[in-house]
């Protein structure tokens, strides 16, 4: 990290810029909100300052009501929303924009990703340094049903193949990383799935770090296999066009 760790900065007002910004997306998850909400207060409690950036991508459920509740009482919650469903990728990058602080984490709202690795993550790109761009979560312990577990299987393994990043699990939403990389990568539909191998591309290296997976606290997925099947091999071949068209990453300097 550039300067002092997020970790061991002093602690500062209310208003003071965050240490750390969680940005979590949601679509249709009522249920989820409060648990989780609780467990990353928790988790980011040894922070010196954060904010957790919930992002309402067009739910028709109560979970804007649920949201503004608890919002009342927590100055460091915030709350976006989408008018309408525009994916998850576009609702991280909707809480990355308007996240505060220079480093970002970010996990899915079902609560499948457990809050207690955000530090893990934090700590992780603090060891690693500035040539540090993402700390990636890898799950261990799956516990989608046996059809969604091999449908994953399939698509890493297919993944790794084509463009050798080195990452055995991108589906995972726990990802903790540096808020100008993630500005600077190419944004399409799915960016989220491919995080590793852009981040790479941009010339900086990637820490991995394993994270046990829960069940889903309530509710069902949003999402089905089909759904990204064919859209999937296109983003896939996309993003291998692109790290082909990366000749060289310039190293920048300015003459006194």
């Amino acid at each position: 990290m550039n300067g002092s760790s997020p970790l061991s900065q002093p602690s500062g007002s209310a208003g003071s810029i965050p240490a750390v910004s969680v940005v979590v997306p949601v679509r249709n998850e009522a249920g989820n909100v409060a648990p989780l909400v609780a467990e990353i207060e928790a988790a980011c409690a040894n922070f010196p300052a954060f904010e957790v950036i919930y992002v309402d991508d067009g739910s028709t459920d109560a979970t804007g009501d649920v949201l503004r509740d608890l919002a009342a009482t927590r100055p460091w919650l915030r709350r976006l929303h989408h008018a309408a469903s525009c994916g998850q990728s576009c609702a991280v990058r909707t809480g990355v924009r308007a996240a505060r602080a220079p480093l970002v984490v970010t996990l899915d709202g079902d609560g499948q990703n457990d809050p207690a690795y955000i530090p893990k993550l934090v700590a992780a790109l603090d060891t690693a340094g500035p040539r540090a761009g993402i700390a990636a979560g890898q799950r261990l312990g799956r516990k989608d049903t046996g059809f969604k577990k091999l449908q994953s299987r399939i698509a890493n393994t297919v993944r790794g193949a084509v463009l050798k990043d080195g990452t055995r699990d991108t589906g995972c939403g726990l990802k903790g990383f540096r808020r100008d990389v993630y500005l600077a990568l190419p944004y399409f539909d799915a960016l989220h799935r491919f995080m590793p191998a852009l981040v790479r591309r941009e010339g900086y290296d990637v820490v991995l770090v394993d994270v046990v997976d829960r069940p889903r606290l309530t509710g069902q997925s949003n999402y089905g296999f089909f759904d990204r099947l064919w859209v999937g091999i296109m983003d896939l071949m996309g993003v291998w066009w692109l790290i082909r068209r990366r000749r060289r990453v310039p190293v920048v300097t300015e003459d006194a």
